[in-house]
Order: structure tokens, then C-alpha cells, then sequence
């Protein structure tokens, strides 16, 4: 989890040079490979694997040449489905990320400049962390709904605290150097300082949090979905996990579980990896600046 002690320090924007020595590292190439094949996976399903749907006569088929990830309990084909659960994935630990990093980046930027706006802030953000927000998604999910935008809502409301808190320690330091105090003798509103000054300042961790919190909001559909609380209409990785485990086959049908299961660990893999590396780059003191 981030926090206000593992904030990294205050970098500029990447240039072309920087993200040409981030690719150059081979995990952050790979990371961003892997994730590059996911989004073209979600976005040409249709052209991929047909979309999963009645009973076919393969029923609980291994791993084979005529389908790559084996069957379930149905005979659907598995890889089909881990294509199709990419999209709804995808899009939900996105959409949600959005949602987490507009909020927590406008909160956290106003906390940091805006000392009356901060201690209301801060508090909702402390109140925010402190809840159990696995129960309150289950409790939300359960009440309204499901479907994808529901679960989008719900996800990238409860993962915004984190981000603000990031946002605003990095902020605070931004605020306290000189050039902003020289901003504001020559007259500069506040929105403009906050606009101009210190968000282009904290645009990498933005980026960082993005990838960090699209990830755990992937897990976090996979989780809802996985305890029946997911879109019936859609598929996902959770969906798989869940129909495996309502057909009683995992003992048996080892690779139901164990594709789906890869494909999350990847994407989460990838995505923390990318943005550990992409804040290494813009690290001056491990580039020598």
C-alpha cells in the first residue's frame, strides 16, 4: 500500500530520452509488452475467440491442440473465456482507475495548497482508509445491481483515499519551494499556481498511480465477481474462478482455475512493475541528476 512515507521524489515530466531509457530496462519492456498484448487481447476479442456461450460436447476437456486452455464443466473453451474476461477486466480496472486518480488527484492537489480545504480533507481521507473496504464493497455490490459500471463505480470509489494521500504528500513539497512562493509575490491565483506549478510536478506518480491502482482494481472486481457479485452478463477472470467453483470441478479440472489465474497475476505483475520502473527513471538520483 502507498503511503506518505514511501512518497518518491518530486521528478519533471518524461521526455523522449527518458522513456527511451525506461524501454531499455528489460523488465519495464516486458511489463509494458504484457501489457500492450492484454489491451490488443481486450480489444480485438471478437477477432480472437468467439464469445463463450451454451453447452458444447468437449466437456471438461485437458489442455490440448483443439483448445489451448482446456473446457469446463460445460464444455466451453477456457481460453475463449480468459480472452473475453480480459476485456471486462480490463475495462472495469481502468474505468476505475480513472474515477480513483481524478478524485484523489484534485483532493490531494487541493490539500496540499489550500490549508482550509486540507483539514477537512485529511479527515475524510483518514475516515476513508480506516473502513473495511472489502465488506463495503460486498455490502454495495450486493444491494444495487451488478454490472460492470456498477462495479466500476464502487471500485474507484473506495480506491481514491490512496491516492489523494500520495497526491498530497507530494504536493506539499512542491508547495513549500521557492519558485512557488515566487509565483504567488507576482500575483498568481491559486488555481493557477495548483494548475501550472504543481500538478505538471506530480504528473509521474500520477502515472505510477494509474498502473498501481488499475491493478488492485482488477483484483478487486476478480474478488466481487469470484463471491457472485458480478456482472451474470459479462465475462471475467472472477466469472471463470466462480463457475469453476460452483461445478465442483477444481480438484479435477485444474486448469479452469489455473489460466484465469495466471492471466490476473500478469496484468498485476506487469502493471506494478511498470510503474516501479518508470518512477525509477524519473529518479534523478539513480540517473545521476
Amino acid at each position: 500500500m502507498l503511503t506518505e512515507q514511501a512518497v518518491p521524489p518530486v521528478v519533471p515530466v518524461a521526455t523522449g530520452r527518458s522513456w527511451y531509457g525506461y524501454l531499455r530496462q528489460p523488465s519495464a519492456a516486458l511489463s509494458v509488452l504484457v501489457l500492450v498484448v492484454m489491451v490488443v487481447m481486450a480489444v480485438f476479442a471478437p477477432l480472437i475467440a468467439a464469445e463463450p456461450a451454451g453447452a458444447g460436447p468437449d466437456v471438461l476437456q485437458s489442455p490440448s491442440g483443439a483448445h489451448w486452455f482446456g473446457t469446463d464443466d460445460l464444455g466451453q473453451d477456457i481460453f475463449a473465456q480468459v480472452v473475453w474476461g480480459t476485456r471486462t477486466s480490463l475495462v472495469i480496472g481502468l474505468a476505475a482507475s480513472l474515477i480513483a486518480i481524478v478524485l484523489g488527484t484534485a483532493i490531494g492537489l487541493a490539500s496540499a495548497y489550500f490549508r482550509p480545504i486540507d483539514a477537512v480533507a485529511t479527515v475524510i481521507t483518514d475516515v476513508m482508509l480506516a473502513l473495511p473496504t472489502l465488506p463495503l464493497m460486498i455490502m454495495l455490490a450486493a444491494v444495487v445491481n451488478p454490472s460492470v459500471w456498477t462495479l466500476t463505480l464502487i471500485i474507484g470509489f473506495f480506491a481514491w483515499p490512496e491516492v489523494a494521500r500520495l497526491i498530497r504528500s507530494q504536493g506539499l513539497v512542491v508547495s513549500a519551494m521557492p519558485y512557488i512562493d515566487g509565483a504567488r509575490v507576482l500575483g498568481a491565483s491559486g488555481w493557477r499556481i495548483v494548475t501550472r506549478e504543481i500538478l505538471p510536478a506530480v504528473v509521474s506518480l500520477v502515472i505510477v498511480s494509474v498502473l498501481l491502482t488499475a491493478s488492485r482494481a482488477v483484483i478487486s472486481e476478480a474478488g466481487l465477481s469470484f463471491l457472485g457479485l458480478g456482472d451474470p452478463d459479462a465475462w471475467s477472470w472472477g466469472r471463470i474462478l466462480l463457475n469453476a467453483q460452483r461445478s465442483g470441478v477444481i480438484a479435477i479440472a485444474w486448469w479452469q482455475t489455473l489460466f484465469p489465474s495466471l492471466a490476473i497475476l500478469l496484468l498485476v505483475l506487469a502493471a506494478t512493475v511498470a510503474g516501479m520502473r518508470f518512477n525509477d527513471t524519473r529518479d534523478p538520483r539513480r540517473n545521476g541528476g
